[in-house]
């Protein structure tokens, strides 16, 4: 059998972690069940992980990145500031369309993690990254188009997480497809007009 490095293991854990937690929920995601998933021994996971914390940081490090991958990409594409906004949420939401169960575990890990002593920075590291993407999407943006904002992107940024976050739980819990897309536009259209030439 190949070697397998310690980063590989440390992936194939957190995917291990993904599955259980997608099938059997964040609580039932212990660390037994997850090695048995990934088809390790258990001491693999304590040569992978400091802790379970540092391996649920990986896990919604390995989620965001899936739903942002995407949103990178658009980000960075052409037309005025507007079409990059929507294109960017349209590609988020297509994830969300595509993905829920992963959406849905996002919030379970948040809550879980919000409600564990000691796994606290787990949530806030994952609400700061989004933060910080976005904030540079939009500063990416503003100087592609030579614009920019008249209130600071990094507030900016925090709008659209807040509308994007209560967009995904609302869906999550309605699945209605009637009204996102209509807010997605509204999202665009007011932040668009937030944008001056420099």
């Amino acid at each position: 059998m190949a070697r397998v490095s310690a980063d590989e293991r440390r992936q194939l854990l957190v995917e291990a972690a993904i599955r259980v937690m997608l099938r059997d929920g964040v609580a039932q995601a212990t660390t037994r069940a997850i090695v048995a998933e990934a088809d390790m021994q258990l001491g693999m996971f304590h040569y992978c992980f400091r802790s379970k914390g540092e391996l649920l940081e990986q896990v919604v490090e390995a989620i965001t990145a899936h739903s942002l991958e995407r949103v990178e990409e658009i980000g960075r594409g052409g037309g005025t500031v507007r079409d990059t906004l929507r294109s960017t949420m349209r590609a988020y939401w297509d994830h969300v369309l595509a993905h829920p169960d992963e959406h849905q575990l996002t919030y379970e890990l948040t809550q879980y993690a919000l409600r564990r002593p000691g796994l606290e920075d787990v949530a806030r590291r994952q609400y700061e990254f989004y933060l910080q993407t976005l904030t540079r999407l939009l500063d990416e943006a503003g100087a592609a188009f030579g614009q920019e904002f008249s209130v600071p992107t990094s507030v900016i940024a925090r709008y659209l997480i807040t509308v994007l976050d209560g967009l995904t739980l609302n869906w999550l819990i309605l699945r209605d497809d009637g009204d996102p897309e209509a807010v997605l536009d509204q999202a665009a259209d007011h932040v668009s007009g937030l944008v001056s030439t420099v």
